[in-house]
């Protein structure tokens, strides 16, 4: 049996379990709100992380006694050395809850006061005044916000490289193979596979590009702001330390010279950036796309590429491989998706001085990030670095297509080129054929035209 001993708060006595490190206001959104996914530890960490900082400045500017600040500091480090298992058993609180976060907040103040007390039971620590001295849930929330965001931004540009450096190695290799191309799912003029390859680069080089240059955006925190943004009961100086020091554990540039009626009220730089990653996600579904189409076969599809098998695709077909990564992928960029309307709606939703829709914002900002980087990576060490080219395939292929017609327009003209690929098509025949046939080309200038590598242009190219 659950044993319970009682608190109270404002409101009256709560029950709470005997060896839980939560006090009366975690336990009253635990029963009221037990829907739905626990908040991201990232948030959690920050929020830590913001209170330590707290606690170092407040000492600092003589706002806390020395043993107070210096027992908050210690309860802090102690939890922050717990794995994300081990932390999680103190922050049971679900995502939906109130839209500031309040409860996140001061589940993590009574842990932290409930921490210090087991440490010095001598040393009175109360969430309200000494945790968040100098605070609000509507300043410390969205400060978490971004810092946990940022780190999850930093994650994801690495997981973008990581493909990018994968594919670069195909697109070297595999420069020179010569392959049919393919526009509104016909064919057309001949590319070499490393060339196709060069536009998944070039892409994923503007997604990278693009959350590099919208980072700084959430480096801006709302911290100082307390209540309403006006720094009501924050010691001066406070926010500013506050920053510096959560930049040195981060490794981030944080700052909290900002208009801090922006920073509760807006969430528009995590919306920004969140944009970025569903132009990614855009990308890497396209990419997946054309690698799992182009593997499609052994015998019935294209066929050109071969992709690893990593795992049996059938419980019924023996011998089946299927593209598992690619379908991860595309699966991950459909939710990126739909939370970029989550985190758009979310973030419009600032009435007056608070938005109060931060806690679904930041969890489907951190669950895109963290989504799309970890099946990038799936997807870039067990199918694209294993991935080989059907040279065979795409040869046979681009002997039977009939838009290399198009090498012979500048000679002989469009109309006339045009009636050759017409009557190939029609009469089964090869386009040398119906070109030798057609009386317009001899068959010395046919195989002088018809160079399959030059129409690719790549000898040109810088």
């Amino acid at each position: 049996m659950v044993e319970y001993r009682t608190e109270e708060d404002t409101l009256g006595p709560v029950k709470i379990p005997a060896d839980a490190l939560w006090g009366p206001q975690t336990e009253r959104s635990r029963n009221n709100f037990p829907t739905g996914q626990y908040m991201p530890l990232a948030v959690i960490r920050a929020l830590l992380n913001i209170k330590k900082a707290a606690a170092q400045a407040n000492l600092e500017l003589g706002q806390i006694d020395d043993a107070r600040g210096n027992l908050i500091i210690e309860a802090i480090d102690s939890l922050l050395a717990l794995d994300d298992e081990e932390l999680r058993k103190d922050f049971p609180l679900k995502v939906y809850q109130t839209g500031s976060g309040t409860q996140t907040n001061m589940n993590t103040n009574e842990v932290v006061a409930h921490k210090a007390k087991e440490i010095n039971p001598d040393v009175e620590v109360l969430p309200n005044d000494h945790v968040n001295m100098g605070q609000s849930s509507n300043d410390t929330y969205p400060t978490a916000m971004n810092m946990a965001a940022v780190d999850a931004v930093v994650k994801l540009e690495a997981a973008t490289q990581h493909l990018i450096d994968e594919l670069k190695v195909k697109q070297d290799k595999y420069w020179r193979t010569v392959k049919v191309g393919r526009t509104h799912l016909q064919d057309a003029t001949p590319l070499t596979f490393g060339q196709e390859i060069s536009g998944y680069v070039a892409a994923l080089e503007h997604d990278l590009d693009y959350m590099k240059q919208l980072q700084p955006t959430l480096l801006e925190l709302a911290i100082g702001g307390t209540a309403v943004g006006t720094g009501l009961n924050a010691a001066p100086g406070m926010p500013e330390m506050i920053a510096d020091k959560v930049s040195a554990v981060y490794g981030h540039e944080f700052t909290a010279k900002s208009n801090k009626f922006y920073g509760l009220s807006h969430h528009s730089g995590l919306d920004v950036m969140h944009g970025a990653f569903k132009s990614l996600a855009a990308d890497v579904f396209k990419i997946a796309q054309d690698i799992r189409f182009l593997a499609s076969g052994p015998r019935g599809g294209y066929g050109e590429l071969n992709i690893p098998a990593n795992e049996p695709g059938s419980s019924i077909m023996p011998g089946k491989v299927n593209p598992t990564q690619a379908e991860a992928l595309t699966m991950a960029a459909i939710r990126v998706f739909g939370n970029d309307t989550v985190v758009t709606m979310a973030s419009s939703q600032g009435n007056f001085e608070m938005n109060v829709y931060k806690p679904v914002l930041i969890d489907a900002f951190l669950e895109s990030a963290d989504l799309l980087a970890g099946t990038m990576t799936g997807f870039a060490d067990k199918m694209i670095h294993g991935l080989t080219v059907n040279e065979e395939r795409m040869a046979e292929l681009l002997d039977n297509s009939l838009m290399t017609v198009t090498a012979l327009s500048p000679h002989i003209g469009y109309h006339d080129s045009a009636v050759i690929a017409q009557t190939a098509d029609r009469e089964g025949t090869t386009l040398k054929e119906a070109a030798l046939k057609s009386g317009k080309v001899t068959e010395e200038q046919y195989n002088e035209w018809m160079d399959y590598t030059k129409m690719t242009n790549i000898d040109r190219e810088n």
